[in-house]
């Protein structure tokens, strides 16, 4: 009889032991079974990571792509806008500037002599710019000053300083600043390395440069610019005027330019 209920007993023990035996590999130890665990959830915590990066590189390369769409279509509506590249870097449509027979052009002249209370601060033969006035004074000595009217640097190519003209060109070849260059090439604008002197040529009848910086005074092809903000710094004049002015200033002129 003992043996029977013996008997009995392991079976019972079998039958509640069978299912957790059933699911746990032969040989594997508890300390296996977490180890096995933390990889498995490790593996696919790097599954998801994975599949974030991707999205995250799929979204970023929709946005370089509508942002190239967006410049190119910019491009292209600028083209049709400017019509060539001087409008474009010059920002309004150029005026029909034509040569007449004295070399000049056929704009008109701003120039008037006025009583400047600011005269006597300056030797005569000096060059005051005052951009909030879109003026030019020439000192003249004895309380005078011939005052030009001129287009000044558009909102952030403003400057201000002290200098002196160093050089004199007539009908002045332009060589557009590097910078200049690649700025206006983002926006899709190709300037030339070089553009010979002429009625076409932003620079007009002449040029004055002012030293230790890339500016200048000099004259325009577009006599509708005279008296605005529309330059990348340089003081534009009408060219009747600019050519008056030449005659005036000296090399070694001092240059104060004001905001």
């Amino acid at each position: 009889m003992r043996g029977v209920f013996a008997a009995m007993a392991i079976v019972m023990m079998l039958a509640i032991a069978g299912p957790a035996a059933a699911s746990t590999p032969a040989g594997i130890t508890s300390e296996e079974q977490t180890i096995l665990k933390k990889k498995k959830a490790a593996a696919l915590k790097a599954e998801r990571k994975k599949a974030e990066q991707k999205q995250i590189a799929a979204r970023k390369q929709a946005a370089v792509a509508a942002a190239r769409k967006k410049t190119s279509d910019q491009r292209r509506l600028s083209r049709r806008e400017c019509g060539d590249f001087l409008e474009c870097v010059f920002g309004k449509p150029r005026s029909r500037i034509a040569r007449t027979s004295s070399g000049g052009m056929s704009d008109y002249a701003t120039s008037k002599v006025v009583a400047w209370d600011e005269a006597g601060k300056y030797a005569p033969g000096s060059i005051i710019v005052r951009t909030p006035e879109r003026a030019l004074y020439y000192v003249l000595g004895d309380g005078k000053a011939r005052r030009y009217k001129v287009g000044v640097g558009r909102e952030g190519f403003q400057w201000s300083g002290n200098s002196r003209i160093v050089a004199k060109q007539e009908w002045p070849t332009w060589r557009p600043p590097q910078q200049m260059i690649e700025r206006e090439a983002v926006k899709g604008h190709m300037l030339p390395d070089v553009m010979e002197g002429g009625p076409e040529n932003p620079l007009g009848a002449r040029a004055m440069y002012i030293g230790g910086t890339i500016f200048r005074i000099h004259g325009t092809n577009n006599a509708a610019s005279i008296g605005g903000a529309v330059s990348s710094g340089c003081i534009r004049m009408m060219n009747t005027d600019v050519i008056e002015l030449y005659k005036l200033v000296n090399v070694g002129a001092r240059v104060y330019v004001y905001q």
